[in-house]
C-alpha cells in the first residue's frame, strides 16, 4: 500500500460541556493539527470555534433524519463512520471532536475508532469531561460517599436492572425513555409513567429527583430542577435532560464481612 495509505490516523476528541473551557489543551492541538475535523457539537457557537481552529470542519448533523424523513440511528451511525474513515482512508489525519466526552454515550467514536484499527490505522480516543462531570459539580456531590450507579434509561427500562436505593442513580437520555424504534428523539408521558412505576419498587413516589442539564455557554446557569419521581411524566424534558436520583435509604452495615475482617462498625473510618 502506499504511503497516503498508511499515514491516515484517528484521534477522537471530546470538546466538554462549556463551550471553549473544558477542552484539554491536547485534545486542541489535534484538532489545530488536523488534515479533516469532523464534528458533532450542540449548536451553531461550538461549530464557529471548531472553524475559528481548522480551515476543514464537517458536521456530522447532516446524516440525521431531515424533516419528515424517517431514519434509524443505526443508519446514521453507519454514515458517520464510513464518512469518517473514508478521509482516513485517504491518507488523511482526521480528528471527530463530539460533545462533552467522545466515549459516553457516542457510539460513533467506538465503531470509527476499532474499524480503522481494524483496518491497519493508528486510531485512539482522548477522554473529555462529561455532563456527569459537570453533574457532580454543579449540583455538589461526591459519588464516592455512597456510591452511584449510571444507566441508559431506555436500557435501564428494558432489561433486568436493579438499582441500589442507598446510592444515586442517574439516567441518561430521559427524554427518550421507552423509545425502542430508534427515529424519534423525545417520549412520551406514557413512556414516563410507565417507568416511574418501575422505579416505584425502590423509591417512594414523593422522592425527591433531580433533573440536570449543564450549561453550553459560561453566561448560562445549570438546570438544576427538584421535584417528585412522581410529577415525573410532566416534566420539561430536553435531549439533554439527565435524571439524578439521590439516595432514598442509608447504607446498610456489612456485619457479615466486618467480622470476617475483624473490624467493629464503631472502627470503621
Amino acid at each position: 500500500m502506499g504511503e497516503a495509505y498508511t499515514r491516515g490516523s484517528l484521534v477522537c476528541v471530546g470538546t466538554g460541556l462549556n463551550l471553549g473551557g473544558q477542552i484539554t489543551v491536547l485534545s486542541k492541538s489535534y484538532i489545530e493539527l488536523a488534515d479533516v475535523v469532523f464534528s458533532l457539537v450542540p449548536d451553531a457557537f461550538a461549530l464557529q470555534w471548531l472553524e475559528s481552529m481548522n480551515h476543514d470542519v464537517r458536521s456530522l448533523h447532516r446524516y440525521y433524519a431531515q424533516g419528515e424523513e424517517i431514519k434509524s440511528r443505526r443508519d446514521t451511525y453507519q454514515q458517520m463512520v464510513e464518512a469518517i474513515l473514508a478521509e482516513v482512508r485517504a491518507g488523511k489525519r482526521v480528528v471527530c471532536a463530539l460533545y462533552g466526552h467522545p466515549g459516553v454515550f457516542a457510539c460513533v467514536s467506538h465503531i470509527a475508532i476499532r474499524h480503522a484499527r481494524e483496518e491497519g490505522f493508528e486510531a485512539k480516543m482522548e477522554p473529555g469531561i462529561s455532563a456527569e462531570a459537570c453533574l457532580w459539580a454543579d449540583v455538589g456531590i461526591d459519588p464516592g460517599q455512597s456510591g452511584h450507579q449510571s444507566f441508559e434509561a431506555s436500557q435501564f427500562m428494558f432489561y433486568c436492572h436493579t438499582p441500589d436505593p442507598s446510592t444515586h442513580l442517574l439516567l441518561w437520555q430521559i427524554a427518550i425513555a421507552g423509545e425502542h424504534t430508534l427515529t424519534k428523539f423525545h417520549t412520551n408521558s406514557d413512556c414516563l409513567r410507565v417507568l416511574v412505576e418501575q422505579l416505584s419498587e425502590w423509591y417512594p413516589l414523593d422522592h425527591e429527583v433531580i433533573l440536570y442539564e449543564a450549561p453550553n455557554l459560561p453566561t448560562q446557569a445549570p438546570r438544576i430542577e427538584r421535584l417528585l419521581l412522581k410529577a415525573l411524566p410532566d416534566a420539561r424534558l430536553t435531549p439533554i435532560t439527565t435524571l439524578l436520583i439521590p439516595p432514598a435509604m442509608p447504607l446498610k452495615v456489612n456485619h457479615k464481612i466486618l467480622a470476617k475482617l475483624g473490624i467493629s462498625e464503631e472502627h470503621m473510618g
